[in-house]
């Protein structure tokens, strides 16, 4: 095989699939949180960099210098992106989307359209360090909280936004790639960073490490209590008002008596110390759980991935995403 960097060839030289592969192999985890980002949706980010992909292989004459491979790259996956975006609701939280309950009831039925925002697995990040002028650094680029502001914006200002506050391009370069004006894209990312002020406060994110002791404390705490069935040490580890949401249900509930309540009700009815799993893992810069669940004697089956919010050495919030299908991506 012929080394195409070395002899300064095109990437349209690269005729084989294999060869093309090799090219653009670096690029697909940074086009997968792209994709995340714009779309909310691990599996719909991973699709579209398939797409992506595709879309590139078949255009490959177009693309002159391979130093201009990754840019290239961005733009053929944001406008499929934005192709995508135009045909699909927009993706929230049960806790954006409707009241809460502050009494012990039963969740409403859960919702399988595609309309919830899903987790992201943070070794999905390679590069977690934020670029030199970037207004958001990209782990509280992959934080649940700016994900939900970012479904106010309409594509294509989610779009500009992402890429200039978050991947920190200039505003011709945008301009190039979405096949804007310079006068179109500033206007575009004055009106978005004008509805993120409204929905979410830059600096308020902030990423907590297992390495912290008092965090390590509370967490360790927190699996003991659930793994022991032991809703009474659970809930004294939840702040008064905490919050537990369990997508796809559209149900949350706030407080320790509803929380409480409603556990003791579903989660923990019947329950023995073999009844659950928490295998520790981290998503959207967050402590995450992926959650396996037994019953009778048979193996624990995968249920779903726990994300855990902590301030003041308290629990703050807790995110059940009830989908068996995302725990082999956490583990």
């Amino acid at each position: 095989m012929q080394n195409f960097r070395s002899r300064g060839r095109s990437t349209a030289a690269a005729s084989a699939p294999q060869e093309f592969a090799i090219l653009t192999e670096p690029y697909r985890r940074e086009l997968q949180v792209h994709c995340y980002r714009l779309l909310g949706s691990l599996q719909d980010a991973e699709d579209l960099v398939q797409e992506t992909l595709l879309r590139a292989w078949q255009k490959r004459a177009a693309l002159r210098e391979q130093s201009a491979l990754r840019a290239w790259l961005y733009k053929i996956a944001t406008n499929a992106c934005l192709d995508t975006l135009r045909q699909r609701p927009k993706r929230t939280l049960p806790t954006l989307a409707a009241p809460a309950l502050t009494a012990p009831s039963q969740p409403a039925p859960a919702i399988v359209e595609p309309i919830w925002l899903e987790p992201l697995p943070e070794d999905w990040l390679a590069t977690p360090e934020q670029e030199p002028h970037a207004r958001y650094s990209q782990i509280e680029s992959i934080s649940l909280a700016f994900l939900a502001a970012l479904q106010y914006l309409p594509p294509r200002q989610r779009a500009v936004l992402i890429l200039g506050d978050v991947l920190d391009w200039r505003a011709q370069e945008i301009a190039q790639r979405l096949g804007l004006t310079v006068a179109a894209v500033n206007s575009a990312l004055h009106r978005a960073r004008a509805t993120m002020h409204k929905h979410y406060r830059t600096g308020e994110f902030e990423t907590l490490r297992m390495s912290d002791a008092a965090t390590r404390q509370i967490l360790e705490r927190y699996v003991r209590a659930w793994e022991n069935a032991d809703i009474e040490n659970l809930v004294a580890l939840l702040a008064t008002d905490a919050r537990l949401a369990m997508p796809p249900t559209p149900s949350w509930y706030r407080g320790r008596e509803a929380i409480g309540g409603m556990l003791a009700a579903m989660a923990f009815a019947n329950a023995s110390p073999e009844t659950w799993r928490l295998v520790p893992t981290r998503a959207n810069g967050l402590p995450a759980y992926a959650m396996y669940q037994r019953a009778g004697d048979q193996a624990p089956q995968p249920f779903g991935v726990m994300l855990l919010q902590l301030a003041q050495k308290q629990i703050t919030e807790v995110i059940v995403f009830m989908m068996p299908d995302l725990v082999r991506r956490f583990v």
